[in-house]
């Protein structure tokens, strides 16, 4: 399995680790750490020294009940970060943003992955994309930040998800975007409670059968905290654990905030696999 974003090919054979890098005052879990433009870049580095195959760069928090960023101070806080790193790394570097302005002066700035929680649903967006070479992920979620967890229904989380990135997929394909510049993402937290994360977690190899790349990003999320009862700052090692069971699964991008010990872990679940 590949996944062409720009100029990179990503062999998919393996697990890759997506690094998170924060620009914002208020992630729920490193909020504020690496707001500034050369804590951040200096943060990237760090990632990719760890062994992080893909660094995300985000300067608007989805956290549950966050609110929104202006366009210009998104702008403000990714664009210079994008720039610093792509002069000095080797490794595809993601924006996580659902605003089509960020999505296009990243991609000119160095970005190679669109990473949108809301799936190009956007006016513009799928648009924006299509008309770069950049890779896209795709991700499920119900309702906007702002209110999403205040009561998150399903009758079949797992078939609805796959359902809704299925039709997201394909209608990314017809507004130009190939197959092979598309990767999935369940998008656990996001609108789902604890009991549909786990489920997710525990059936993601049906989403994974669709044939294309799947993310998973359950670092530090709350899911963890509900069941081990730990804080935000206490839940490295569930962290793993969630990232071993995905990758087990078949997923093949793990976004995490820790890296080198998710690197450690992946590379046991490589040995396995081969």
């Amino acid at each position: 399995m590949q996944f062409t974003c720009g100029k990179f090919q990503l062999d998919l054979t393996r697990p890759i680790v997506m690094g998170i890098v924060n620009v914002t005052p208020d992630s729920f879990s490193d909020g504020g750490k690496y707001a500034a433009t050369d804590l951040a870049i200096r943060h990237g580095l760090d990632l990719i020294a760890q062994g992080a195959g893909i660094l995300d760069i985000g300067g608007e928090s989805t956290r549950p009940g966050a609110d929104p960023v202006p366009l210009s101070e998104e702008l403000k806080r990714v664009i210079p970060v994008i720039e610093g790193l792509a002069a000095q790394i080797e490794v595809p570097i993601s924006i996580d943003t659902y605003k089509p302005e960020v999505m296009k002066a990243a991609v000119a700035a160095g970005a190679s992955i669109v990473n949108d929680v809301f799936a190009l649903q956007e006016p513009g967006a799928l648009e924006t994309v299509a008309a770069t070479d950049a890779g896209v992920c795709l991700m499920h979620s119900q309702g906007r930040p702002q209110t999403m967890q205040l009561d998150p229904q399903y009758q079949n989380v797992v078939a609805e998800v796959i359902d809704f990135l299925k039709a997201r997929m394909t209608t990314a394909e017809q507004a130009g975007i190939p197959r092979n510049r598309i990767m999935l993402d369940p998008g656990f937290g996001f609108g789902k409670r604890s009991a549909h994360n786990l489920k997710l977690l525990r059936e993601l190899q049906q989403l994974c059968a669709i044939g294309q790349p799947v993310l998973a990003g359950l670092s530090r999320k709350s899911v963890l905290g509900q069941v081990t009862g730990n804080d935000v700052d206490a839940r490295l090692h569930s962290s793993i654990a969630a990232a071993v069971i995905a990758a087990m699964k078949g997923a093949r991008i793990i976004r995490v905030h820790d890296v080198k010990a998710t690197v450690d872990a992946l590379k046991i679940v490589t040995a396995v696999e081969n």
